[in-house]
């Protein structure tokens, strides 16, 4: 179940979009033709340069000098796994019904970004305009040691979720111990047998959702090291870290899922009739081979009512994965 926003932060968010509807109106033909950021390059450098330390920091364009700002805590709400398989879902993109970007190794970084986006004016979810999350989510990750303390370790999954909360205003990871069956560990939460809990959070002004192609999530996992979230929006970059032994991302880290879904608690992102979306995977797993593109292999249980299209992997220096999702309009 969603938190509740303070009415004062609702009511000043409302009126932030629709300020940023106005302006959209007149900008959405030129995001329409040209959707890609024009600071591509800036983009992927700020996403690659380290944080100084563990924290919360922002950069502006052009600058790729990271300033510290203060972390926040991230919203007490499950961002849950799935729940279906995913065949046979249909025009419900999620819960089990997605292309996840695998590799035969071990990514170490992956960025999730919107090359094409075409037909976007509205999303809501619950009735509730511009309320998303940005989701890249890992594998279900068995054998690993944040597993020791379950009823049976052998059934026990490890998740890692990088995830921007557009109805909180914040970026942040999410952790799972999936199946745990028994009391979780001090300072987690209960969910249905199994336990959650986040890192800190660093805060972002609300991205009204006519914003999605100017919007990139990255992850990245050290070994023994930290796990760093960045987000990228048309001019500025917000980054969290997290450490790796919460969930030991970096030891089991192959596959990843990223879309744009409902802000947590297994709820539907709902897009206009005639959107139509590109998602790219973009990820370092020191191989120069294309990746798989595999279906029904997405992880989180929330949604879109976007129907899924072809996926097309490629290789080089940079391996991708490249699908399509849209709401065609009815004849």
């Amino acid at each position: 179940m969603k938190s509740v926003t303070p009415a004062n932060v609702r009511t000043s968010r409302i009126l932030g979009a629709a300020a940023a509807s106005l302006a959209g109106v007149f900008s959405l033909a030129a995001a329409q033709a040209q959707p890609a950021a024009p600071q591509t390059s800036w983009d992927v450098a700020i996403a690659h340069t380290p944080v100084p330390h563990q924290g919360c920091f922002t950069a502006s364009f052009p600058s790729t000098a990271w300033k510290e700002v203060d972390c926040v805590a991230a919203p007490n709400r499950p961002f849950i796994p799935r729940t279906g398989s995913g065949a046979g879902g249909g025009q419900t993109v999620g819960n089990g019904n997605d292309y996840a970007a695998v590799v035969s190794g071990l990514i170490s970084y992956a960025q999730g970004s919107f090359p094409t986006v075409t037909g976007l004016k509205t999303e809501k979810d619950d009735g509730e305009s511009n309320d998303y999350s940005l989701q890249a989510n890992s594998n279900f990750m068995s054998g690993s040691k944040a597993c020791n303390g379950a009823s049976n370790p052998a059934n026990c999954l490890a998740w890692e979720q990088f995830v921007y909360s557009s109805g909180e205003d914040a970026g942040f990871m999410q952790y799972w111990l999936i199946n745990w069956n028994t009391k979780c560990p001090a300072g987690w939460n209960s969910y249905s047998g199994s336990c959650y809990k986040n890192s800190a959070a660093v805060r972002v002004p609300l991205q009204v959702i006519t914003q999605l192609p100017y919007l990139k999530l990255s992850g990245q996992a050290v070994q023994n090291g930290i796990d760093t979230l960045v987000l990228t929006t048309k001019s500025t970059a917000y980054s969290t870290t997290g450490n790796d032994s919460v969930v030991y991302l970096a030891n089991g880290w192959n596959a990843l899922e990223f879309n744009v879904v409902g802000d947590g608690g297994g709820s539907e992102a709902v897009f206009n009739t005639g959107t139509s979306l590109s998602d790219e995977i973009v990820l370092t797993d020191g191989q120069t081979t294309a990746p798989t593109c595999k279906g029904d292999d997405g992880t989180t249980g929330e949604t879109n009512n976007l129907d899924l299209g072809s996926c097309v992997a490629s290789g080089g220096a940079s391996p991708s994965v490249e699908f399509t999702e849209s709401l065609a309009k009815k004849k």
